[in-house]
């Protein structure tokens, strides 16, 4: 199916006023153009000239300075994607675990090749340089979610499920997989509320946290004497909260750590 047999649909007023919701968070309205840039392919599936036109306007810059940046990062699609945006990493480890193979495998079944689309639209296909999960190569992401220790045939049967409409889930993370125009949301800074579904990391992530705790280490503190009393005492709400976030980060991996240990021992 071709890009205009899809279509693209046009910017709505609502997705105008969200727009400037997102350059109003920001002290410097400029710095939300990354995010914007991701609510355009949300409402869009690409980054269309619309659009480019649109963050301009809104951020006061030319649409020379969006498109520079729009240009520059992978992520921001000049061409539809599919429903569901495949990723197969290629790079180094992955590669020599079978990446490699498996995005062959996928391009000669899909029928199509890196940065195209299945004629139905519901898949689109990419290597991509990283996947940021060595410790479970070789990896592909759907619309970035992880799916760990893919072989070739794994890798097919999951394309297979997503073109048949069939519900997915990854192997961390949400309980589903949603559509790729879903996830740009997401990354837009507008929520689905899913964030604490499923386990966020697996049981290679977390051996050193297990290691640690057995043998009673602890990371060291990241204020010495000497910058502890060359620097102005730190605001205490702050600093609470700051200890606040990292108890609630370091208590979610142990108890994932936890319950990784009790499967095993099943």
């Amino acid at each position: 199916m071709t890009e205009t047999a899809r279509g693209t649909d046009p910017l709505t007023e609502t997705t105008i006023a969200e727009l400037r919701e997102i350059a109003a968070r920001y002290p410097q309205a400029r710095s939300g153009l990354l995010p914007m840039l991701h609510l355009v392919q949300s409402a869009q599936g690409r980054i269309t000239p619309e659009g480019i036109e649109a963050c301009a306007a809104v951020l006061d810059i030319t649409p020379a300075e969006v498109s520079g940046v729009a240009t520059f990062y992978t992520m921001y699609k000049r061409r539809l994607v599919g429903d569901y945006h495949v990723g197969v990493c290629t790079n180094t480890l992955c590669a020599v675990m079978g990446g490699d193979e498996i995005f062959a495998s996928l391009k000669e079944h899909l029928g199509i090749g890196n940065d195209e689309t299945t004629e139905d639209g519901t898949v689109s296909l990419e290597h991509v340089e990283c996947n940021a999960a060595c410790d479970y190569a070789p990896v592909v992401m759907v619309n970035w979610e992880f799916f760990d220790g893919q072989t070739p045939a794994s890798a097919r049967e999951l394309v297979d499920e997503l073109r048949a409409g069939r519900p997915v889930r990854p192997t961390r993370g949400a309980d589903r997989v949603c559509t790729w125009r879903e996830a740009e949301r997401v990354l837009a800074g507008f929520p689905d509320d899913r964030a604490d579904q499923g386990p966020g990391a697996g049981e290679a992530s977390l051996a050193g946290l297990r290691i640690a705790r057995e043998r009673g280490w602890s990371a060291p503190s990241a204020t010495t004497d000497e910058q502890h009393h060359s620097e102005p005492e730190p605001d205490s709400s702050s600093e609470a909260a700051v200890a606040a976030d990292e108890q609630a980060d370091t208590s979610r991996a142990e108890s994932e750590a936890k319950v990784a240990e009790e499967k095993s021992d099943d």
